[in-house]
């Protein structure tokens, strides 16, 4: 980073000598040995729970759904005025029907699963291609397809709700349709040749050209890799196929080898064909800490000594870089940098929820006070900056010093997955630290 501020930060919460106090945001010594309190980690899980239940849910539930055409609205404005005659996001719905769906499966409330079940009624009614497979990216309010290219992104993310959906309900339809996906990815989006996947196909799943690619510059991107990881490890949970066992292990193993640069332990955004790297060393902070917990829950989930081992390495290693160059003073996680020092300054929420995530799990791993402090840490902040009092639910963006930037409450992108995902693997987490084992 350019700021000499940052540098000093950066270099010596890296190191250990200084922790930041929670309260002032002051620098103070980090005590050796230092034992992380049962009554701390309590009150993180007891926040985090009361959120997803008392306010992520409950918004969703209320606000979104569509009596009129079905399936949800696609645009809920900054005011909570819905845009009726917004095209609708496959995206969206899938998001929301891995977050019902999980949410039945760990506090068996009715209500959500009759969401659940809405959402998976939209998907395959609505968004399910009956020629090719696989989903439409959007359709029009009339149901008619509106963007009908397969972006991989999207189909993970098909697999992701519908495997959790079978998880919480065990209804085999839906399972086959995730099982049907991953298929039809293993055909047309595996690269044989250098390994890994494209991310852009048409709608007959053939590749499209890179310059159709709405991931970014390149063939191949670390998002649609780090979330084809987490959709996998979903899928082999409710399935243990053999080869999806074997096409998650060798997923893993190239996401270890080519999209993690091994000198700066940042994410490699966008890569060609044959994993030459594409762009200038952007970092997206968010991404980083995300696949930080994803890489090591994908490795146990597979079973794989070795994998687990070399997944924790790699876990750590992106942690400590990230809690020493992305995350502010506050305890906010800043959206993007690049060799030159921060590109977008601003804290968008989902960083914030797998920041939570990912250091909490690095604790998990190490048993270092100080990833459990940056995990509080960033809950507080969540907290502080992220609930929406007004309205619910969680606000999408705050500038650097936490002034709410005026966004739409609901789009394809902005959704209930990151936040209640944040909420159900804290809870899971602290009942596993605390000796209860995982949560139910």
């Amino acid at each position: 980073m350019n700021n000499p501020k940052i540098a000093l930060i950066a270099m010596v919460i890296a190191t250990g000598s200084l922790a930041v106090c929670p309260k002032t945001g002051a620098l103070e010594p980090t005590p050796a040995g230092a034992k992380v309190a049962r009554a701390d980690m309590a009150a993180l899980a007891a926040g985090a729970e009361q959120e997803v239940k008392g306010d992520i849910l409950p918004f969703w539930l209320k606000y979104t759904r569509n009596p009129e055409n079905g399936g949800f609205y696609g645009f809920i404005d900054k005011d909570m005025v819905v845009h009726k005659s917004s095209q609708r996001g496959g995206l969206l719905t899938c998001r929301i029907l891995w977050t019902f769906s999980a949410a039945y499966r760990i506090y068996h409330d009715p209500a959500y699963l009759e969401m659940a079940r809405y959402a998976y009624r939209d998907l395959v009614d609505h968004f399910w291609d009956p020629d090719n497979g696989g989903l439409f990216w959007s359709i029009a309010v009339d149901g008619t397809p509106k963007s009908d290219f397969k972006l991989i992104y999207l189909q993970t993310f098909g697999i992701y709700g519908l495997s959790e959906y079978y998880r919480a309900t065990g209804e085999k339809p839906a399972l086959e349709k995730a099982i049907a996906i991953y298929n039809l990815i293993e055909e047309h989006s595996r690269d044989r040749k250098n390994g890994g996947y494209f991310d852009a196909l048409d709608r007959k799943w053939a590749r499209i050209s890179d310059g159709e690619n709405r991931m970014g510059p390149g063939p191949k991107s670390q998002n649609s890799h780090i979330h084809i990881l987490e959709g996998y490890t979903n899928l082999l949970r409710a399935w243990p196929d053999a080869g999806l066992r074997a096409s998650q292990h060798d997923l893993a193993e190239m996401v270890i080898r080519h999209l993690i640069d091994p000198k700066t332990h940042h994410l490699i955004l966008f890569t060609a064909d044959d994993w030459t790297p594409i762009g200038l060393g952007e970092v997206s902070y968010g991404h980083d800490i995300e696949l930080s917990w994803l890489l090591v829950e994908a490795a146990k989930v597979l079973g794989d000594p070795a994998l687990i081992a070399g997944a924790k390495t790699v876990s750590l290693d992106i942690a400590r870089v990230t809690l020493a160059e992305g995350v502010d003073p506050d305890g906010g996680v800043v959206n993007d940098g690049g060799p030159g020092g921060y590109t977008d300054t601003n804290k968008d929420w989902w960083p914030q929820a797998e920041a939570a995530i990912g250091f909490l799990n690095a604790y998990q791993l190490s048993g270092d006070p100080r990833y459990f402090e940056a995990s509080r840490r960033s809950w507080d902040y969540i907290e502080a900056k992220f609930v929406d009092r007004v309205h619910g639910d969680w606000i999408e963006e705050v500038t650097r010093d936490g002034t709410p930037v005026p966004r739409p409450k609901v789009t394809v992108w902005k959704c209930p997955y990151h936040s209640s995902r944040c909420c159900f693997e804290l809870v899971d987490r602290v009942h596993e630290l605390m000796g209860a084992g995982p949560a139910p």
